[in-house]
This record gives C-alpha cells, sequence and structure tokens, in this order.
C-alpha cells in the first residue's frame, strides 16, 4: 500500500513539473512562427486572389498567386511585368495589371495600337503585345513624370486602369507576380511576365524609323 501511494505521488508531481514546461514550448513556437510569418507576409511576400475579368487571357478569376514583394526594393519595374498595387482611387482596393509604360516616357494610343516616345527612341516605337486576346479602341497622349508607370489590363475591353483614372505612382506599387499556386493545371513561376529581347527592341525601332519593313 505505502508503494502504490508514493508512485500516486510521483506520478502527479511529474504531471504538474511538465505542464509549464509544455506551455512554455507551444509559446515560445508560437513567437518564433510570428517572428519568422509577420515579417515575410509584410516584406517579402504575400497572396493575392485574382477577382475579374480585366486580365483574361492571362489570368481569370479565382487564380492564386504570390506576390514577390521585395524585387522591387532592389530594381526598378520593367515594361511587361504583371503588378499587383494598391488602387490609387482608393487605397483599400488591390489591382493587377500589365505594365505598358515606364517613368519618363510618352504614350501614344491609336486605335488600340500603343506607341512608346523615349530618350532612346524619339521617332516612338509600335509596342507588340501577343498576350492581348479582346482589344479596345481608344485614342489619347500620355505623358509620365519621373514616378508615374502607365498599367492596363490584358482584357482591354473589360479593365479600368490607367486609361480610365491616369498613370500609376510608384509609391502604390506592391509587387509582382511571383507564383501561380492555382489552378493546378496553370501553375506557372513569374506567371503573365513578358519581356522584349534588345534584337526585338532594335527591330521595331528600325521599322518606326522605315529603315525595314
Amino acid at each position: 500500500m505505502t508503494s502504490e501511494k508514493i508512485e500516486t505521488k510521483t506520478t502527479e508531481n511529474i504531471s504538474q513539473n511538465e505542464s509549464p514546461s509544455l506551455f512554455w514550448e507551444m509559446f515560445k513556437f508560437a513567437v518564433l512562427a510570428l517572428i519568422i510569418v509577420v515579417p515575410i507576409r509584410i516584406f517579402v511576400a504575400q497572396p493575392f486572389i485574382v477577382n475579374g475579368s480585366s486580365m483574361i487571357p492571362t489570368f481569370e478569376s479565382g487564380h492564386y498567386l504570390i506576390v514577390d514583394q521585395l524585387s522591387y526594393r532592389f530594381n526598378d519595374p520593367q515594361r511587361g511585368d504583371v503588378v499587383i498595387f494598391k488602387y490609387p482611387k482608393d487605397p483599400s482596393k488591390f489591382f493587377i495589371k500589365r505594365i505598358i509604360g515606364l517613368p519618363g516616357e510618352t504614350l501614344n494610343l491609336d486605335a488600340g495600337q500603343v506607341t512608346i516616345i523615349n530618350k532612346n527612341n524619339p521617332e516612338g516605337i509600335k509596342l507588340d503585345e501577343p498576350y492581348i486576346q479582346f482589344q479596345r479602341t481608344l485614342n489619347s497622349t500620355i505623358d509620365l513624370s519621373d514616378t508615374e508607370y502607365f498599367v492596363m489590363g490584358d482584357n482591354r475591353k473589360a479593365s479600368s486602369d490607367s486609361r480610365v483614372w491616369g498613370p500609376l505612382p510608384e509609391e502604390f506599387m506592391v509587387g509582382k507576380a511571383l507564383v501561380r499556386l492555382f489552378p493546378f493545371t496553370k501553375i506557372d513561376f513569374i506567371p503573365g511576365n513578358y519581356k522584349y529581347t534588345k534584337e526585338e527592341w532594335l527591330e521595331e525601332e528600325l521599322k518606326a524609323q522605315n529603315i525595314i519593313n
């Protein structure tokens, strides 16, 4: 009987000693997780779900993306990048569009054709945009300041973009599309990104100057 009482008391003592230790370990794990996860969400990457048809056919509603918030801290956004930004008229809303015009450039929109005028191409370069499926005729000329970008949706018929509410100030830029995780059949790294090669830019420049056909 004496032995049984001693064993019972010993088990109770062990259980009481382990409870605070277990709680403390769980608390440390939670704090560590916050220290790691929160800065990543704020400064490095965050999820984004596409809502709307403005980027069809490149992106559709329900597509799940991871947004790279770090790259633009070290490198400037480039023409063709698919970017997520805060809507200048209401920063509580987030938009996804494609960068068409860069700071300091002039854009001429004529019947859906975009012509870029900048220091390297004062005569202008007609922009080739193979990602467009639904075009919209609109004529206008836009001058960008040194801190403004011109963005448009790939679905030109159904996109509220810089043609409607003006250039995008760089301060509203959040980041670029890094990974598409859903749907699983369209998993992609840097989805929708489009870059001109130097050769393509040279060919377009020569065409603009009527040197080649």
